[in-house]
């Protein structure tokens, strides 16, 4: 990082200064798509700035492929283009408001998988969901890392608009309980081969970074249909991420020790610490913040979420993306559901609209601002 600020006149000491410089897929108005860096309220266009066609690509799955070394090089490269003042007349013509220009689903998703990484979370829905079970949380829970496999073709981008789903409940009609979820999600990079797992220590070798992630989910058709096999169609009509991903290096400032697990993970599950980061969510429901949960507060981290979803063998491809699964800390006002918030009683109306925004520290000092992500709940089919 530099210790030179950038001549960016109003990002400095913002959430998008050169400490952070998100990345997205944008499209200028009548122009074609490429990759934008953000540094205040300006975005970059990479590809003139390097000169690199891969940076012409309607998603970062090229960029992504190239790996961990081609990552570190090309931020280095941005901050040095966007702190040194010599170079502002070459670089200023390449910045566009961010205002005027559309940001698309940064990825093509390969895989999507979703994770079940709080123990507030997972303790509050087991004692909604099984009143009379004397231990809230499954019996492997605190082995490994619960998840399901999702739906990469119901991945959206912030902005689109969310229908109500139909489903069993157990008569089937429109859900009557549609809820978010506010969750982190890890975009890999780099992939792996198939059949050989990938341990803790490589997490940062495969995964590029980190956006907002809103897991929509039909409560009344998840609990009717989710044992033995666990959720399906209460989770895979959409989930929603932020256009802006986060490099992990934009984060390193963030990196704090997990809460504690007991027993310890076995070998393969075993994470050098700090292994957690230091986000902090906001939920808005319709502009009102409803809640504030906290990552720090997650049990087991994205590196053991990543070790675990390979240890059978499964491969990692450009483009697969993750989620922790939602994040909810001790407070009442930290959870990361309605399911949770309001005890099953209230859930999404149509025309809601749902918010999650984040921030998290920053090398710099000061606080970087995760993309937020939005989407408006549409009438069901027919209504």
């Amino acid at each position: 990082m530099s210790d030179r600020p950038t001549w960016v006149e109003g990002a400095a000491g913002s959430g998008h200064d050169v400490d952070h410089l998100p990345l997205a897929v944008v499209a200028p108005s009548g122009g074609s798509p490429h990759v934008g860096v953000r540094v205040g309220d300006l975005v970059l266009d990479l590809g003139r700035l390097t000169g690199d066609p891969v940076h012409a690509a309607p998603s970062l799955n090229p960029f992504l492929a190239r790996g961990r070394g081609t990552w570190e090089a090309t931020r280095a490269a941005v901050v040095a283009a966007l702190t040194d003042p010599a170079r502002r007349s070459e670089v200023e013509p390449l910045l566009t408001p961010v205002d005027e220009v559309a940001a698309l689903l940064p990825v093509e998703v390969a895989d999507y998988v979703d994770f079940y990484c709080s123990r507030q979370h997972a303790t509050n829905v087991g004692r909604l969901f099984r009143p009379d079970d004397p231990d809230p949380l499954p019996a492997a829970w605190r082995q490994l890392p619960i998840g399901y496999h999702g739906r990469a073709g119901t991945v959206v981008v912030s902005g689109t608009g969310v229908r109500r789903p139909r489903g069993q409940r157990p008569s089937y009609g429109p859900t009557e309980k549609l809820d978010l979820e506010a969750e982190l999600g890890f975009v890999v990079g780099t992939p792996s081969t198939h059949g050989q797992p990938v341990a803790t220590d490589d997490f940062r070798d495969h995964v590029f970074g980190v956006t907002l992630l809103n897991d929509w989910s039909a409560r009344d058709v998840q609990a009717f249909e989710y044992r033995p096999l666990g959720p399906f169609l209460g989770k895979s009509f959409a989930t929603s991420i932020s256009a802006w991903v986060t490099p992990l290096a934009a984060l390193d400032a963030a990196r704090v020790p997990l809460p504690g697990q007991d027993p310890p993970p076995p070998a393969h599950l075993a994470v050098a610490e700090p292994a957690g980061y230091d986000v902090a969510l906001e939920v808005l429901v319709d502009g009102e913040v409803v809640s504030r949960p906290p990552y720090a507060a997650t049990y087991w981290s994205p590196a053991q979420m990543l070790a675990h979803l390979t240890a059978g063998g499964a491969s990692l491809r450009t483009g697969d993306l993750y989620a922790s699964g939602t994040v909810s800390g001790d407070g009442a006002d930290e959870v990361g559901s309605l399911l949770e918030l309001h005890r099953g009683e209230r859930f999404l109306h149509d025309g809601a609209e749902v918010t999650l925004r984040a921030t998290a520290p920053g090398a710099l000092g000061g606080r970087i601002a995760l993309g937020e992500v939005t989407g408006r709940v549409l009438p069901a089919l027919g209504d």
